[in-house]
């Protein structure tokens, strides 16, 4: 017996239920993980509101955690009982002190990295990786723009650009926000509440605008996003924290200069096991050379899931925030 959050019905957090719980034996293909940390992310609140649709009621939530293996199904051939491992895309289920899933999902988590670490990073970390390593593949040298660039991934994907050799421009709300994302490598900010981005984008390329935008804030940045990039640039539009990107007329692409645009996931990158581990070596190997630092500021029980979510909710968070089981 394990105890786990659930809820019945969508609603705010106080749907959520600390219950016993019963996790099935792993299937064949199954490994089945005791959580020594959980990931607390926005779309676990979308699932939890009805937003996005869980397979079935009442539902576990969460897809983001790191633990042991603590039982393994006939055909795991990738892991062990008593392995440390990670994983930051599902199933369901991650709120919870024991966690079954599809061995395809989870990664080796090497003995320099802590529980708390992995969860807090995994999947906004990876989202970066693939962002800046395959989606464009970033050289050094380049100068790009990148929305919410204090957010949990922009905060990240400031210190990787540097790492990189790669010149960000970060749009923020506020002026404290822009000074965390300087302080995590940004090499200018534009607080787009009073500044106007096109224009300063324009000003810091001396007129050239950049390659690449990155933008997970989606309806209300769209046109900032394709005035900021140069022609034949990329749009990677890879959220929608603002609303949903939508009736749009593929001739603004040729309009704006023959831009291109993509809206990627990380299921479509991380999309094997082989893919997944890949990504995830780098990731991690970025974080032991120092070159990345995670900033899990908010920790909170397991059984307190409903307050950290009301926290975040109320953007009353910084950096990650992590649940203890």
């Amino acid at each position: 017996m394990a105890k786990r959050i659930q809820f019945r019905a969508h609603g705010g957090p106080e749907v959520l239920e600390y219950v016993d719980y019963e996790p099935a034996a792993p299937g064949p293909n199954q490994v089945r993980v005791a959580n020594q940390a959980i990931g607390l992310n926005f779309i676990d609140t979308y699932y939890r509101s009805g937003l996005y649709a869980p397979p079935a009621l009442p539902s576990g939530l969460g897809s983001e955690g790191a633990g042991t293996v603590e039982a393994v199904g006939s055909d795991v051939t990738r892991f062990k009982v008593g392995d440390r491992v990670a994983y930051g895309s599902g199933p369901l289920g991650a709120y919870s002190q024991l966690h079954v899933l599809p061995q395809d999902n989870l990664v080796h988590l090497p003995d320099e990295i802590s529980f708390e670490t992995a969860a807090g990073v995994m999947l906004k970390g990876l989202t970066v990786q693939y962002l800046l390593r395959q989606t464009y593949q970033l050289q050094g040298g380049e100068t790009i723009l990148f929305h919410a660039a204090a957010g949990g991934v922009g905060s990240l994907a400031c210190q990787w650009a540097k790492a990189l050799g790669v010149k960000l421009i970060g749009t923020v709300s506020s002026k404290e926000k822009a000074e965390l994302a300087k302080a995590n490598g940004a090499w200018a900010t534009i607080e787009y509440s009073h500044e106007n981005v096109v224009e300063l984008v324009l000003a810091l390329t001396d007129g050239k605008k950049v390659p690449v935008v990155y933008d997970g804030v989606g309806k209300d940045t769209w046109l900032t996003s394709l005035d900021s990039v140069a022609p034949r640039g990329l749009v990677v539009s890879f959220g929608n924290a603002s609303g949903a990107v939508d009736g749009v007329n593929l001739g603004i692409l040729a309009a704006k200069g023959s831009l291109y645009v993509t809206r990627p996931t990380l299921a479509t990158y991380a999309n094997n096991a082989e893919n997944l581990q890949r990504m995830a070596d780098e990731l991690f190997e970025m974080i032991i050379s120092g070159k990345l630092k995670v900033d899990i500021s908010q920790r909170h029980a397991l059984a307190d899931a409903a307050k950290a979510q009301t926290e975040l909710s109320a953007r009353r968070t910084t950096g990650s925030t992590i649940l203890l089981p």
